[in-house]
């Protein structure tokens, strides 16, 4: 059974999700591979991704989509510079993004009113209505992501992965940059 059967029965209490041994048929001087904190760092967004994928499949919707969605809400007539700079994704495909969106119909773009070529980004009624819709399922995912650790280890490694995003955004292709306040361009904050 793939990934969101073993995700469903762990929600439904059945069974705890398989686990296999990290080296599992590896080489035993894998650890080299194995034992590295980006290796594992990927190896985790892999897993996160596949959990949200399986959790909210009903919905169409990958987790850079459902970033962009929810930054879009909160932050109604963003360019789309703005929300790449917000949600950490790459200026040279938010586009791609921004265009899915806007083909399920949840966002609409209208150009700026100070610069036309410049398109500001809104939230639509059916948008709003799947973030509302998909807010039990997001949250599952989350809950799943971190299931296997302890109730008291959890706010610990939340912690120490925000801090270490935190510390080394500048090192990202994709770093995050805050929103200028109301009444600028929506450029992102430097």
């Amino acid at each position: 059974m793939g990934a969101g059967g073993d995700v469903r029965r762990h929600q439904a209490g059945m069974s705890r999700p398989r686990r296999t041994a990290p080296t599992g048929g590896a080489a035993p001087d894998d650890h080299a591979i194995h034992d590295r904190p980006g290796h594992l760092i990927r190896r985790l967004q892999q897993i996160a991704v596949a959990i949200f994928m399986a959790e909210t499949r009903r919905f169409n919707i990958t987790p850079v989509q459902y970033s962009a969605l929810l930054a879009i809400d909160i932050h109604s007539g963003i360019d789309q510079i703005t929300l790449a700079s917000i949600i950490a994704f790459d200026r040279s495909t938010i586009g791609n993004v921004v265009g899915r969106l806007e083909g399920k119909r949840w966002i609409k773009r209208a150009a700026g009113a100070q610069d036309r070529r410049t398109k500001r980004l809104t939230i639509t009624a059916r948008g709003r209505k799947v973030l509302r819709e998909i807010d039990q399922s997001v949250e599952a995912a989350q809950r799943l992501i971190l299931a296997p650790l302890r109730g008291a280890e959890r706010p610990a490694f939340m912690a120490m992965l925000r801090r270490l995003v935190h510390i080394n955004n500048d090192f990202s292709r994709a770093p995050v940059r805050a929103p200028r306040e109301q009444g600028g361009r929506g450029k992102p904050a430097r």
